[in-house]
């Protein structure tokens, strides 16, 4: 079972990971050689902010996916799908979207009442519109409950078309449902490993209802402290501290649950970069690799779980 290890930046007090984005790309280049497949663009500046960095880290990596975070109702769906496409073209296909959920403006609180099922109805209806507009291969007209479109068309397909990878999470039933409908990988909440196992099983019963339960793949939020810990623990990660090998093994309970992709947080110095990287990355992988290789044969004993590393 391969693992995928994705890069989010924090909010340093500059208030962005991208302030300089000479420096940036120099750390870019880090994150790419350290074994990160990708990298969480989610800067406070917002959505448009958002796409520009997200082209500018595509031109300056060689493979190193974009994560780009993003909001409906920011902007026009059929503009999103432009811009979007034009984004997956530009990276030779290293794009995915993180489809967030945020409360409705105060000129739709206007027209009609905000609540949690409103916020995940509108998301649904944007994506439905995204997608329709990546794939047709003629304008159409739209009319629906957030959004109304006419003559939407999009000239130039992304090399995904309508299957550029969606991201979504939430862990009540009306956002379950959205993203069992839309999601290809489902970001997980905070948990015990029995708390992340048992939304998981929510999640692929969700996608199941639209013949999609085999297709989605499941990202954990990690925080590491690689000094130890200070401050309060923000609750929307799972949050762990200690040297490289000893980060590894609070990975791997989640990893055996089929979680697939880390998305670690907290370190953006180089140093930590590279030292996650070299060790922590490396010591999951491997020890995983040997799991695979020791399954037990009729009548032998079974392995260790998780062979190879100590925590020291």
């Amino acid at each position: 079972m391969p693992i995928e290890f994705t890069h989010v930046p924090g909010k340093p007090a500059n208030g962005s990971f991208f302030y300089d984005f000479a420096e940036t790309a120099t750390k870019l280049s880090l994150i790419e050689d350290s074994g990160f497949r990708k990298l969480v663009v989610d800067d406070p500046a917002g959505l448009l902010t958002n796409m520009d960095i997200a082209a500018q880290t595509l031109d300056r990596t060689g493979s190193l996916e974009v994560v780009l975070t993003h909001w409906a109702g920011v902007i026009d769906p059929t503009v999103a799908a432009r811009q979007l496409a034009a984004l997956d073209r530009r990276g030779g296909g290293r794009l995915s979207l993180r489809m967030l959920s945020e409360p409705l403006d105060d000129s739709d609180a206007e027209a009609r009442p905000v609540g949690h099922g409103v916020v995940w109805q509108r998301i649904d209806e944007y994506l439905v519109l995204l997608k329709r507009l990546w794939s047709n291969d003629r304008p159409f007209d739209h009319e629906g409950a957030f959004y109304s479109v006419r003559s939407g068309f999009v000239p130039r397909k992304g090399p995904h078309g309508a299957d550029l990878v969606i991201r979504l999470g939430g862990q009540s039933g009306t956002a379950l449902k959205v993203a069992g409908k839309h999601a290809d990988v489902f970001e997980l909440a905070v948990g015990s490993p029995d708390e992340v196992r048992q939304l998981m099983e929510r999640a692929r019963s969700a996608a199941a209802e639209h013949g999609r339960g085999g297709r989605l793949r499941f990202a954990l939020p990690v925080r590491i402290h690689p000094d130890g810990w200070t401050g309060t623990p923000d609750h929307k990660t799972v949050e762990i501290a200690g040297p490289p090998a000893r980060l590894a093994l609070a990975l791997l309970p989640y990893a055996a649950l089929g979680i697939e992709e880390f998305m670690i947080g907290g370190i953006d110095r180089p140093g930590e970069i590279a030292r996650i990287g070299r060790e922590t990355i490396t010591m999951v992988a491997n020890s995983l690799a040997r799991r695979e290789a020791e399954v037990p044969q009729p009548g032998m004993l079974a392995p260790r779980l998780f062979p190879g590393i100590h925590a020291g």
